[in-house]
């Protein structure tokens, strides 16, 4: 199957192929759904990562299906998150869309936390919590081990187990209560 990929919007590869991701602006419905997808094969992809012992590469997919998932979540909750981030955002194509739809869209590693101490406010369920330890693992992903704790939080591999073990069991649980 021959795909033309538009610019300006976000494809998700899924088993070998490539999948629009809608825009929360456009079908927050599908957005949602499309996101929850993400989440569900990222988090297969860690888990398998996991047993296999390539630790970094498994927190890379469970950090990014964390933020699928803090993504799909914050769609249900656009009215209480635009309280916090107002205003708009200049797309490349020239279009204005409210500023919380862009973070949604994206969900930055830099607003993350934001996010998810609001819907943690909002929801509980830790989701504050899990975001750290997403963060953290994305951190270790890119800087490994550090036994001085100065360029990474973890120091032993086994931090990461356990944390990658937490994590994806969250996001097993939050899946479950959501299904794609």
């Amino acid at each position: 199957m021959d795909l033309k990929l538009r610019p300006n919007l976000y494809y998700l590869k899924v088993k070998g192929l490539s999948v629009e991701v809608t825009k929360p602006w456009i079908d927050d419905k599908k957005y949602k759904q499309d996101r929850l997808i993400e989440a569900k094969y990222e988090a297969e992809l860690a888990r398998r990562f996991l047993e296999d012992g390539l630790f970094r590469n498994a927190a890379g997919k469970a950090f990014q299906a964390w933020k699928a998932l803090l993504a799909s979540l914050s769609v249900d909750y656009i009215q209480e998150l635009s309280k916090y981030f107002k205003g708009k955002r200049k797309m490349r194509d020239g279009r204005v869309v409210n500023y919380v739809e862009w973070i949604i869209a994206l969900m930055p590693t830099s607003k993350m936390s934001n996010v998810a101490q609001i819907l943690d406010n909002l929801l509980g369920n830790n989701i504050e919590a899990y975001t750290d330890i997403a963060i953290k693992l994305h951190e270790f992903q890119y800087n490994g081990l550090d036994k001085s704790g100065e360029i990474s939080r973890y120091t032993s591999i086994e931090f990461v187990k356990m944390d990658l073990e937490k994590l994806l069991k969250a996001i097993e649980k939050f899946l479950a209560s959501s299904p794609p």
